[in-house]
């Protein structure tokens, strides 16, 4: 809200009830911190493929951001041809997600706990470049920010109750 000024809009969306209360609870704190109540901040319930049915128009937004959350989606392509659709022309879309590199074993892939996790549904670097693109985007660039080793793999596939030892390589 502080960034998009006093006569900017800012636009938050997700699917459950529970993220909604957070982000809630974090505009309170922002406005109890500031001072102010920020009139210009809407929190909507719905889903990211569907962003018509949360009011939002063609070509009314300049920047979507989405913080790992498009992996969930089982339809990244329409995910994608709705955030390309609701931006104003020049707009940008700056996602932060897990990205894989090489294949994806067909247990994880089936794995519920690595969907919630944002692992299962990530698609390979040249997926997403390419699902971006068929959705109309240019310019598109893809920034490491950190890469997983089998270490990590083992650590996160054992806190997710998935057996450790039995995909981390694969991973």
């Amino acid at each position: 809200s502080r960034l998009v000024g006093e006569r900017g809009h800012v636009i938050g969306i997700d699917m459950t009830p529970e993220q909604l209360a957070v982000a809630r609870r974090h505009q309170a704190w922002q406005a109890e911190r500031y001072g102010h109540a920020r009139s210009n901040v809407q929190l909507i319930e719905g889903r990211i493929e569907d962003l018509a049915a949360c009011g939002i128009a063609d070509a009314s937004v300049d920047i979507v951001i989405s913080n790992c959350v498009l992996n969930l989606s089982p339809d990244k392509e329409k995910v994608f041809a709705e955030i390309f659709r609701v931006l104003k022309p020049g707009g940008r879309f700056a996602v932060s997600d897990v990205v894989v590199r090489g294949e994806m074993p067909a247990t994880i892939r089936k794995s519920m706990e690595l969907w919630v996790g944002c692992i299962a549904g990530a698609l390979s670097e040249d997926d997403y470049r390419a699902k971006l693109a068929k959705a109309g985007f240019d310019g598109i660039g893809v920034e490491v920010t950190r890469v997983y080793d089998v270490d990590d793999a083992r650590a996160f596939l054992a806190a997710e109750g998935s057996d450790a030892e039995a995909a981390a390589k694969d991973v």
